[in-house]
C-alpha cells in the first residue's frame, strides 16, 4: 500500500475519501473500536471527550462532507450521537470500512534514507506490526492528552470530593444531588456546566481569564456561515473586530454583567468560545461564576476572591495538550512549542509526512480538510510540489510570526487559522 492514515475521525475518514477515489492504495489506522473521533460515545472503560450533551457548534450544511450531506431530518446543531451516526454512514457509503483497522495503535512512525516511512502498529491482539509505506497522512487531532493545572491548588490531595477532567464527564445525571465546580471557560467548560446545572444541586463555573462568548447565531446566521459570506472576508480585520464587538453588545452585553470577568483582550486574539446556553443558566441562576480556584481545604473549595464552598466534585475542563508519541522528536512541535506546517499540513525536511485537520478555525473545519486531503492527493500523485525546505520554513515562520503578534506564541494559537482567507488559499493551490 503506498499511503498509511492515521485516525478515522472526520479528518481520517475526508482524506480516506479522496485516497479512494483517486484509486491510490492505503490503510487506515485507528486506535478505537469504531470510527468517528471525538464524537464517538466511549465504550465501558473508555475515556472520551463525547459527553452526551455534547453537540455541534456550526451550522450541519457546512460540517457535512460535500458529497454526503447530513439527513435533512438534522436539527441545525446536531447532538454528538448524531454526528456520529452520520460519519459512521459516510464510511459505509463510501466504502471505506474495509480500509480501516480498528483497534489498532500507532506505535512509531520513521522516515528512512530510503525515503519511505516504518509504521509500527499494535492491533486487537496484541501483536506488532511493521509495514512501510511512501506516504504518512496524521489526522489525529489534537484532543490529546487531557491538561490538568501543574501544579494542582494547595489541599487537593486532601480533597474529600472527586476530582477530574472533562475527559472523563460523561453525564449530569452521574452528578445528581451533588455540589459541582467546572473550572475553565471554554467550550466542554460552558457545555458541562450548563449540564450539570439541569442535575446537580449546585453548580458553580470557576474561571480564571474572561473569553469572548459567542451566541451560535448573529442575526439569525449561523457564526460559521458569517465566516465564510463574501461580505464578511471583503472586511478588513479592523472591520471585523469592530462589527463583531458591537454585534455582541447588542446581542448579549457586557460579560461583566453576568458576574464573569471582562477579556483582557480583542476579539479574535484568543480562541472565543461558541455558546447560547451559558449565560443563560447563569441569569436563572442555575450556574454561579466565580473566579479561580486558590485552594482546597476537606470538601471546601476556595476561591481567590476568600468566597469559598461545599463540593462533591471539581471538573477541570482546562483542554488537551497535543501529543504526537509515535512520531520522531520535534514533529511537528517545534522547540517552543509551536506547530511548524507548511500550509498548516507538510513539515519541512519530512517528505511523505502530512497533516490533516490540525487546525483549528473559528468555525466548520470540514471544507478545510477536505481541501486539505485534495491537495496532499495532488502532491502524492506528483501533480503538485513542493518548494525546497528553505522556503517552506519561511512560510511557516512568517505564518507564526502573524500568529504571535494577534494571538501570542502559544501552541494552541500555532494552529489557528481564518476559514475564509485559509480555505482561498487552499483553493488557489488547487487551482479552483
Amino acid at each position: 500500500m503506498r499511503a498509511c492514515v492515521i485516525g478515522a475521525g472526520l479528518s481520517g475518514l475526508a482524506v480516506a475519501h479522496v485516497l479512494k477515489g483517486r484509486g491510490i492504495e492505503f490503510v487506515c489506522l485507528e486506535k478505537a473500536p469504531d470510527v468517528g473521533g471525538v464524537w464517538r460515545q466511549p465504550q465501558a472503560g473508555e475515556r472520551g471527550p463525547g459527553y452526551l450533551s455534547l453537540h455541534l457548534n456550526t451550522a450541519k450544511q457546512l460540517t457535512g462532507y460535500a458529497d454526503f450531506p447530513m439527513p435533512s431530518s438534522y436539527p441545525l446543531y446536531p447532538r454528538h450521537s448524531e454526528v456520529a451516526d452520520y460519519l459512521r454512514s459516510f464510511a459505509r457509503w463510501a466504502g471505506l470500512l474495509d480500509h480501516v483497522e480498528l483497534r489498532t495503535e500507532v506505535v512509531s512512525v520513521r522516515g528512512d534514507a530510503e525515503g519511505m516511512w516504518t509504521v509500527v502498529s499494535r492491533g486487537p491482539d496484541g501483536a506488532v506490526v511493521s509495514r512501510r509505506f511512501e506516504h504518512v497522512i496524521v489526522a489525529s487531532g489534537h484532543h490529546t492528552e487531557p491538561a490538568l493545572p501543574d501544579p494542582l491548588p494547595p489541599g487537593s490531595d486532601a480533597f474529600a470530593g472527586t476530582i477530574l477532567h472533562s475527559l472523563d464527564y460523561r453525564d449530569g445525571s452521574d452528578f445528581a444531588g451533588q455540589r459541582v465546580v467546572v473550572v475553565g471557560l471554554g467550550a466542554s467548560a460552558v457545555d458541562i456546566a450548563a449540564d450539570l446545572s439541569r442535575h446537580a444541586r449546585q453548580t458553580v463555573l470557576s474561571v480564571r481569564r474572561g473569553l469572548h462568548i459567542v451566541p451560535k447565531q448573529l442575526f439569525g446566521t449561523s457564526v460559521d456561515e458569517i465566516a465564510e459570506a463574501p461580505w464578511w472576508n471583503d472586511m478588513s480585520f479592523a472591520e471585523q473586530r469592530r462589527f463583531v464587538e458591537q454585534a455582541l453588545l447588542v446581542a448579549r452585553g457586557r460579560l461583566a454583567d453576568y458576574g464573569l470577568p471582562e477579556p483582557d483582550h480583542p476579539i479574535f486574539s484568543s480562541a472565543v468560545t461558541i455558546s447560547d446556553e451559558i449565560l443563560s443558566r447563569i441569569r436563572h441562576g442555575a450556574v454561579t461564576p466565580k473566579p479561580a480556584i486558590a485552594a482546597f481545604d476537606g470538601r471546601r473549595v476556595v476561591f481567590t476572591d476568600t468566597t469559598s464552598v461545599e463540593a462533591d466534585a471539581v471538573v477541570y475542563c482546562t483542554g488537551f495538550r497535543m501529543a504526537f508519541p509515535f512520531l520522531p522528536a520535534g514533529c511537528p512541535v517545534g522547540p517552543d512549542g509551536s506547530v511548524e506546517l507548511y500550509k498548516r499540513i507538510v513539515p519541512p525536511d519530512r517528505p511523505g509526512l502530512y497533516f490533516v485537520g490540525l487546525v483549528r478555525p473559528v468555525g466548520a473545519i470540514t471544507r478545510l480538510v477536505e481541501a486539505q486531503a485534495q491537495w496532499v492527493a495532488r502532491l502524492m500523485e506528483g501533480e503538485e510540489t513542493l518548494p525546497p525546505a528553505a522556503a517552506m520554513r519561511e512560510e511557516v515562520g512568517a505564518y507564526l510570526e502573524g500568529i504571535s503578534q494577534r494571538y501570542g506564541r502559544t501552541q494552541g494559537a500555532s494552529i489557528q487559522v481564518d476559514v475564509g482567507p485559509y480555505l482561498g488559499e487552499l483553493r488557489e493551490a488547487l487551482k479552483v
